[in-house]
């Protein structure tokens, strides 16, 4: 039987061997006094296609994540909610398509470009941003990298960030590592991240939880918001 700290997605996942390998990481996990709540990529190219396999998907959408997007929606409408009652200030990240950041030579490897609709990256309708939201828009994997996103978060007073959004290998690590790296506690919300592949997903997860982040279940952050409120 798993303990508490490791009762996840991954726990049929991961080999026995390697829990007992991260065993001296296990502690409290716990969501901080002022958090904001992080929102990565939840724009409409990650959906694309529906809320099918996205082995059945790829050929015409190279970038969605499929029914593991599509899955992830009750709980990030859930998580948003909460956030929202509680009055936590609410950041979004998406990818930069403006004409005026010339982005056309902002790359880094030669990895095969698809031309996007800029409406892809528009965040998808039921996780639209109302007013007082803030919008980071990015060239990099990271929310942080390039952008005013620390400064913005210092002079909210924020110590903490509770994240979701997509991908947990790519653009959700990136930003959760230069959270990490600034000082900010980062709480991920288990079901409202995801990949476009199980396996990827389950083990960044694992890895993040045990150096960088402490991973929850969205009903447990939920509580926990919940509990501050009605104190």
């Amino acid at each position: 039987m798993v303990s508490k700290f490791e009762d996840h997605c991954w726990k049929d996942f991961v080999d026995p061997k390697a829990l007992e390998i991260y065993a001296a990481y296990e502690r409290e996990t716990y969501i901080g006094e002022k958090p904001a709540l992080l929102a990565i990529d939840l724009y409409k190219l990650a959906y694309q296609g529906g809320n099918k396999p996205v082995n059945d998907l790829i050929h015409k959408y190279p970038s969605t994540c499929g029914e593991n997007a599509w899955n992830a929606i009750p709980d990030t409408q859930t998580l948003f909610k909460a956030c929202r009652e509680k009055g936590i200030p609410i950041v979004y990240s998406t990818t930069e398509s403006r004409d005026e950041a010339n982005i056309s030579k902002a790359y880094a490897t030669n990895r095969q470009k698809v031309a996007q609709d800029t409406e892809l990256w528009e965040i998808k309708e039921e996780f639209s941003p109302q007013p007082g939201d803030l919008i980071v828009y990015k060239q990099r994997a990271s929310a942080f990298y390039g952008t005013p996103l620390i400064a913005q978060l210092n002079q909210m007073d924020i110590d903490s960030l509770i994240v979701c959004g997509e991908s947990t290998s790519g653009c959700v690590r990136a930003s959760v590592l230069d959270a990490y790296s600034n000082g900010i506690h980062v709480t991920m919300a288990e079901e409202a991240c995801f990949d476009r592949y199980l396996d990827t997903h389950k083990m960044n997860l694992f890895d993040l939880h045990h150096k960088y982040a402490d991973v929850m279940h969205v009903d447990e952050i939920v509580a926990e918001l919940k509990r501050r409120h009605n104190r």
